[in-house]
C-alpha cells in the first residue's frame, strides 16, 4: 500500500455528513467538545495522557486537498456548495489539554476543543483514535513498570502490534509509561528513544555449535553481549555463556548478560544465577522475555525469580487484557449554551471544564475536582492547559524524555493502592464542583422540560 500523504479523510463518514448538514442549516457557531474516558477497563484505576502531540500536528495541518475533494465529489453524497466550502477548510479553534505524561481518571476531560461547529466535528475520529490508543498503551506499560519494581523493561512488541503505525505509537507510549526503550529501530530514529536488541534463535541454529555462535556474536558486539541461552537447553546454554564470558574477561571485556525466553522462568533464573555467580560472572545480568505483562512479571517475582530486566512484547503492545478505552468526545457547549447527553449510564458533563488537583503536603495526590473552566480553588493545580489557539500550536512539544520523566515523577506521588493490579476496588476520589453540579442540574431540568413535555 502506498504511503498516505495526509489524514484529512481518516474520519468516520458521519462526521462529514453531519458537517454537510451543519453547513446547509447554518449551524456554524462555536462548539466545545470534551474528550474523556467513561469508565475504567477491568483492573485499571488510572490512565496516562498520551497522543496529544499527534493531535496538535494533525489539527495544525488539516486541509482537504484536491484529490480529497475529487473523491468526495465522486461519491455523489455531498452538494457542490459544501465541497466548495471545504476547499478553504482549516482548523481555527483552540485546545485545552492535559500535557502528555500526566495521570488522569475516569470522567475527567483529558482534552477540550473549541472551534466552529464543522471544524470541531470533523476532527472527532482522529482525536479519539490518537489519544485513546496511546493513553491505553502508556497505562498498560506503566503497570508493567510498577510490577517490575527497580528492574528495567524494553518494548519488544513491534512484530505483534496491529500494524506499523501501532508499532511506532506503542514504542513512544510505552517509553512515556516508563520503559527504558524499544527494539524498534525506526522509533529510535524518529523519536530519539533508546533501542535495544540481542539475538534470535536463528542465529544460534545457523552455527554448528552453540558456543561457536556465542563467540561469533560477542566478537562482533562485545559491548552488546547478551546471549540467548535457551535454544537447546537453558542451563547448558548458561554454562557455555560462562565459558565465553571468561574468555571475554581475559581480553578485558565483559559479558553483559544472558537472555531466558522459555521454560520455568523462576526455577531457571535462580539456577542460571547460581551458574553465573559460581563462574565468576556476578555482574552478568539475566534478561527475560516471553509473553510478559504486569501479571506474569508480578507472579514470577513473587515466586522469587532472579531477573534483572524484561523484554515485554505482545501483551503490552496490544494491551491484551484491556484492548480499548471507552473514550468519548461529546459536545458540551454550543454557541454559548451548555449542552449534554442524557442517555442512561452515558450522561455527559455540560460546559467547558477544568480539573483541579489537590495534593498533600508531601506532594502525594489527594483528590481531583472537575469544575467549570472559570472555577477557582486555592491550593490546587489546574491540569488542563491552553496548547492551541486560533489554530496555532502555542509552544513546541517537550522532548520525549522530559514527558517520561514528568510521568515517572508524578507516578511516585500516586498512592500504591491505585497502582495495584490486585486491589482494583480502590478508586481515586474525583468529585464535581458545586457550580458544575448546579449547572448540570439546570441543564438536565431544561432538557426534560423541553423534550419530555406532553409525554406520559
Amino acid at each position: 500500500m502506498k504511503p498516505i500523504a495526509h489524514l484529512t479523510l481518516l474520519t468516520d463518514l458521519y462526521e462529514l455528513t453531519m458537517a454537510a448538514a451543519y453547513f446547509e442549516h447554518d449551524r456554524c457557531g462555536p462548539a466545545s467538545f470534551s474528550l474523556f474516558v467513561r469508565r475504567y477497563p477491568p483492573g485499571r484505576n488510572y490512565f496516562i495522557s498520551a497522543g496529544l502531540s499527534d493531535v496538535l500536528d494533525y489539527l495544525s495541518s488539516l486541509e482537504f486537498g484536491p484529490d480529497d475533494l475529487t473523491f468526495l465529489e465522486s461519491t455523489h453524497m455531498f452538494k457542490p456548495e459544501f465541497l466548495s466550502h471545504l476547499e478553504n477548510f482549516r482548523f481555527t479553534g483552540s485546545v485545552d489539554a492535559m500535557p502528555e505524561g500526566r495521570i488522569f481518571f475516569a470522567d475527567e476531560p483529558v482534552l477540550e476543543l473549541t472551534a466552529p461547529m464543522i471544524e470541531a466535528q470533523i476532527v472527532e475520529t482522529f482525536v479519539i483514535n490518537a489519544i485513546g490508543f496511546q493513553s491505553m498503551i502508556a497505562t498498560k506499560a506503566s503497570r508493567c513498570v510498577h510490577a517490575a519494581g527497580p528492574r528495567k523493561l524494553v518494548d519488544f512488541s513491534l512484530r505483534r502490534t496491529q500494524g506499523t503505525d501501532a508499532g511506532m505509537k506503542v514504542a513512544r507510549a510505552s517509553y512515556i509509561g516508563g520503559f527504558i526503550g524499544s527494539s524498534n529501530v525506526l522509533a529510535g530514529k524518529h523519536f530519539g528513544i533508546p533501542f535495544y536488541g540481542t539475538m534470535a534463535h536463528s542465529f544460534i541454529t545457523s552455527f554448528d555449535d552453540e558456543t561457536e555462535a556465542f563467540r561469533a556474536f560477542v566478537q562482533t558486539f562485545p559491548e552488546n553481549s547478551i546471549l540467548l541461552v535457551d535454544t537447546y537447553d537453558t542451563l547448558q546454554g548458561t554454562k557455555k555463556a560462562v565459558e565465553v564470558g571468561k574468555e571475554m574477561a581475559a581480553r578485558g571485556e565483559k559479558l553483559k548478560g544472558i537472555r531466558l525466553d522459555s521454560g520455568d522462568m523462576t526455577a531457571l533464573s535462580r539456577k542460571a544465577r547460581k551458574i553465573l555467580d559460581e563462574g565468576g560472572l556476578e555482574d552478568t545480568q539475566i534478561f527475560a522475555s516471553g509473553a510478559f505483562d504486569e501479571y506474569k512479571i508480578k507472579k514470577l517475582l513473587d515466586e522469587g525469580a532472579v531477573i534483572d530486566s524484561f523484554g515485554v512484547g505482545t501483551k503490552m503492545g496490544v494491551s491484551a487484557d484491556a484492548p480499548y478505552l471507552d473514550m468519548a468526545y461529546k459536545l458540551v457547549q454550543y454557541d454559548g449554551r451548555p449542552v449534554l447527553k442524557l442517555s442512561q449510564e452515558k450522561t455527559s458533563l455540560a460546559a467547558e471544564k477544568q480539573i483541579f488537583r489537590y495534593r498533600e503536603a508531601s506532594g502525594r495526590m489527594k483528590r481531583d475536582v472537575i469544575g467549570l473552566r472559570d472555577d477557582a480553588f486555592p491550593n490546587t493545580e489546574p491540569l488542563l492547559e491552553r496548547v492551541m489557539d486560533k489554530g496555532e500550536i502555542l509552544s513546541p512539544a517537550p522532548p520525549l524524555h522530559q514527558i517520561r520523566e514528568a510521568f515517572l515523577d508524578e507516578f511516585t506521588h500516586l498512592d500504591d493502592r491505585y497502582k495495584s493490579i490486585d486491589d482494583i476496588d480502590k478508586k481515586y476520589p474525583v468529585s464535581l464542583s458545586p457550580r458544575l453540579i448546579k449547572l448540570q442540574s439546570e441543564v438536565i431540568r431544561r432538557i426534560k422540560e423541553r423534550e419530555f413535555s406532553g409525554k406520559p
